[in-house]
């Protein structure tokens, strides 16, 4: 027997519909590549991404056509992932700072149809235009006051585009399971692989995102994405925002620690999230200029972990708390957030900074477990660590053009992260699979080594890999980036970790330089920091 309710089909169009009717008048600010400061309201954002939709059907865009973004966070940006999935067709947000040879490849293995683009991507999109073999056009997503000289082949105006439609148009209906839009992924090893979204998975990601337990989004807050919109969709945040009728905050091309914390001020931004070293800057600015954050309520922190240090400078000296988040590309992203649960009142300072470092508890929605290397369930105590392994309404089952599932026999995804989880459920990653130091056959984390160094004010970022050593197979090298100022020696370092950690987990040396590889989402590259030191003599052999 089936129930008798409605059969209305989970579509991001109607995300956007809610947000027009009921909080019509709520604002999405963006800083614009032009310069400027552009508002408008969720009911203008409606009326703009029909028009849209109207455009690309008069560009010969159709249902389950792609359509490639290489943009910043912005107004436009916000029209384009609803206008293209709204009409049936995929919204294929690509990285920017992804190699040209990976741009290239993901245009062509993704059968893009046609490009939109910011102005900072023109030379860009010069350079790989005549190995785009699927594309049709491209659109500049510019008025026709400050559209480029560029050699692109049919090229068009993005406003130009809209001003010849009337937006009488009506969203379509189809199966919630269609494909709404695509990432790939960062491609460390390998080519990236794409990872296809339904309008099905990202409603109800959206709808757990801007739960209390997740990101925590109201009608009554201001939130800005800083992760971008081209990676993982800005962690589900436009959508989420609009479910919730919140005011959007765009900060643009803009990242750097001064136009951060100028959008969190001007617009009372109550809500942002990005990687750490996003928030690295945003504390440098405020420590050298002695400026505050008002009305900023909640950092939430993925992408990389965020170090105790973090956790406390952000609420001693601002008040603002910082949430750690973990999640993938093939979950869409969200996994887990580091909220306090009931029972946790009483917790003291010290008590919170150490839960914070986790990266947190799942919601309803997403499942998981470790494993050893024989695939056997390990006890959730906070002290056994293998293999994490996820399942959920929001965690893909496929890549893109791939041959087999990417689950097991037991319907789990294999993440390749390694972490605990304890009694109360918090997930903490220790590290990554490929990235844990076998010392004597016993492993020494990484994240944890990582995290310490960063706690000392003399350093700004720091990476932890291991080295060849004759003994031990692997002992840990420190690579730290000094702040600016700091004349901090090896031995002060080293010497930070006694009684923190195990002596034997403490690095052999450090390494100074200038700047730490990261890959196109904000990500330590430790793949290049293994090449570069691989020849690394320590002082101990």
């Amino acid at each position: 027997m089936l129930g008798l309710m409605m059969d209305k089909p989970l579509l991001i169009s109607s995300m956007l519909d809610y947000a027009a009717k009921y909080h019509g008048g709520t604002e999405i600010v963006s800083r614009t590549v032009e310069g400027p400061i552009h508002r408008y309201t969720y009911a203008e954002a409606l009326a703009r991404s029909k028009r849209l939709s109207q455009a690309l059907h008069r560009l010969g865009i159709g249902m389950g056509d792609r359509v490639a973004t290489l943009a910043w966070n912005g107004f436009r940006h916000f029209e384009l992932y609803f206008g293209v999935s709204g009409m049936g067709a995929v919204c294929h947000m690509i990285n920017p700072r992804l190699f040209e040879g990976q741009i290239s490849y993901i245009l062509n293995d993704a059968e893009d149809k046609v490009v939109f683009a910011d102005l900072t991507f023109i030379s860009l999109l010069e350079e790989i235009a005549p190995a785009a073999k699927s594309v049709k056009a491209f659109v500049i997503m510019t008025d026709k006051a400050n559209m480029p000289d560029t050699s692109l082949p049919n090229l068009y105006c993005y406003e130009t585009l809209l001003d010849a439609e009337n937006g009488n148009f009506d969203w379509p209906l189809f199966d919630e399971n269609t494909a709404s839009s695509m990432c790939y992924s960062s491609g460390t090893t390998g080519n990236p692989k794409g990872v296809l979204y339904s309008h099905r998975s990202t409603v109800l990601h959206a709808w757990a995102a801007m739960t209390p337990d997740m990101l925590n989004i109201s009608a009554a807050d201001a939130v800005m994405p800083v992760v971008p919109m081209f990676h993982v969709n800005a962690w589900g945040i436009p959508y989420a925002a609009s479910m919730a009728g919140a005011k959007l905050v765009m900060p643009g091309a803009a990242m750097d620690g001064a136009s951060i914390h100028e959008m969190i001020e001007c617009e009372d931004v109550t809500i942002s999230a990005g990687v750490p070293t996003v928030w690295l800057g945003l504390l440098d600015y405020l420590e050298r200029s002695g400026s505050k954050v008002d009305n900023f309520k909640y950092c939430v922190i993925g992408g990389s972990a965020a170090p105790r240090a973090m956790s406390v400078e952000m609420e001693q000296k601002y008040g603002v708390q910082v949430l750690h988040a973990w999640g993938m590309t093939e979950m869409s992203p969200l996994g887990t957030v580091n909220w306090p649960k009931n029972g946790m009142e009483d917790e003291t300072d010290e008590a919170r900074y150490d839960r914070q470092i986790k990266q947190g508890r799942p919601c309803y929605g997403v499942d998981m477990k470790i494993v050893n290397d024989a695939n056997e369930a390990l006890p959730e105590d906070g002290k056994a660590f293998g293999e994490l392994k996820v399942r959920g309404f929001w965690v893909s089952s496929k890549y893109y053009r791939a041959e087999g599932n990417i689950y097991d026999a037991d319907g789990w995804f294999a993440t390749g992260d390694v972490a605990t989880i304890d009694t109360d459920g918090y997930m903490h990653i220790t590290d990554r699979s490929k990235d844990v130091i076998k010392s004597g056959g016993e492993w020494i984390s990484s994240i944890e080594l990582e995290n310490i160094a960063v706690g000392h004010p003399g350093v700004f970022e720091a990476a932890v890999i291991g080295v060849p050593h004759p003994k031990w197979d692997e002992r840990p090298l420190l690579v730290v980036v000094r702040n600016e100022g700091s004349e901090i020696s090896a031995a002060e370092l080293l010497a930070f970790y006694v009684g923190k950690v195990a002596k034997w987990w403490i690095p052999d040396d450090v390494a100074f330089v200038d700047r730490l590889p990261h890959t196109a989402t904000g990500k330590l590259l430790k793949m290049d920091l293994r090449a570069t030191f691989e020849n690394y003599k320590l002082p101990t052999i």
